[in-house]
């Protein structure tokens, strides 16, 4: 269908940050990591299959050229490297946002049921996006995923498992989260991630992304845990009490056991991991300002 000099450069790119290409990604996406079964249009799903991954990359492409100027002068060095990605935590996109004291404080129980659902949206399954990431790293690196990831699915045991404390959560505050309803900042945060672990081209950005998670997770989950608590939900919320605290811990393990040994053994590598992490914290700038523009009302009531 497509000449071997085929580019996609060529090809009209649409605005990736769009609430329709945003859609048509999480569609994709919802439907391609689904559990399935063989089917007698396997070629008509590869064609599909072949157009949204242009618009995949498309979107990753472009976005990777709104933080080319940020990641210029990154160390490549461990030391100085993992001094930058640190230091995120204090000067990354996003980072010390009002809204979260805003929910901790003040937010009502709608408020937060619909911060809530914008966010399960737009969740990826941290568990998934580190099992693909994993593949194929250097052992150093994979043991600690593997670590994390063993975290994540609490040990072996379903009452521990990361994932359905987050359900667990959304089916006792009723959240109905659908892609029609959600942000398109929400949506492109999702599939970010899902480029970044699904295509091996991206794999150190995945590093970088997962890692920012690490990073700066506690102090958002803080403040939604004591705002679920002042609103009365109960054990619950117990999925962004642990993210408080334990996500520290994984971050401290991350930059130690992941991001020193792969800059170590290939210093070109922290451009790749820097552009994750600036992409992934900057898809939450974008959705904390898309959030803080939908609850404004309240927001300057509140202030």
């Amino acid at each position: 269908m497509y000449p071997r000099d085929y580019n996609i450069a060529d090809v009209h790119t649409p605005d990736i940050f769009s609430a329709e290409v945003q859609r048509r990604l999480s569609r994709w996406n919802h439907e391609r990591l689904a559990v399935g079964k063989p089917s007698p249009h396997w070629e008509a799903d590869l064609v599909e299959d072949f157009e949204m991954r242009r618009l995949e990359g498309q979107f990753i492409e472009a976005f990777r050229t709104q933080v080319h100027d940020r990641v210029k002068g990154v160390p490549t060095d461990p030391e100085g490297f993992n001094a930058w990605f640190e230091a995120l935590k204090e000067t990354g996109p996003g980072q010390n946002d009002p809204l979260f004291p805003w929910l901790a404080e003040q937010a009502s129980l709608e408020e937060m049921r619909w911060f809530l659902e914008q966010e399960v949206a737009g969740e990826a399954g941290f568990d998934d996006l580190v099992a693909y990431t994993q593949v194929k790293m250097p052992v150093r690196a994979k043991l600690e995923l593997a670590r994390n990831y063993w975290d994540e699915m609490g040990h072996g045991g379903a009452p521990g498992m990361h994932g359905p404390m987050l359900d667990k959560l959304a089916h006792a505050l009723d959240l109905k989260p659908t892609i029609p309803t959600t942000l398109a900042p929400s949506l492109a945060l999702g599939n970010a991630l899902v480029a970044f672990a699904t295509t091996r081209r991206y794999a150190y950005h995945a590093i970088g992304a997962l890692g920012a998670v690490e990073l700066t997770a506690p102090w958002r989950a803080a403040h939604v845990a004591e705002g679920l608590k002042r609103l009365g939900v109960g054990k619950e919320r117990r999925y962004f009490a642990l993210h408080a605290t334990l996500d520290i811990k994984h971050s401290e393990a991350w930059n130690a056991e992941v991001l020193r040994p792969l800059v170590e053994a290939d210093p070109d590598c922290a451009r790749y991991i820097a552009e994750g992490a600036l992409m992934r914290l900057d898809c939450g700038r974008r959705c904390y300002e898309a959030y803080r523009a939908h609850l404004r009302p309240a927001l300057e009531m509140a202030a």
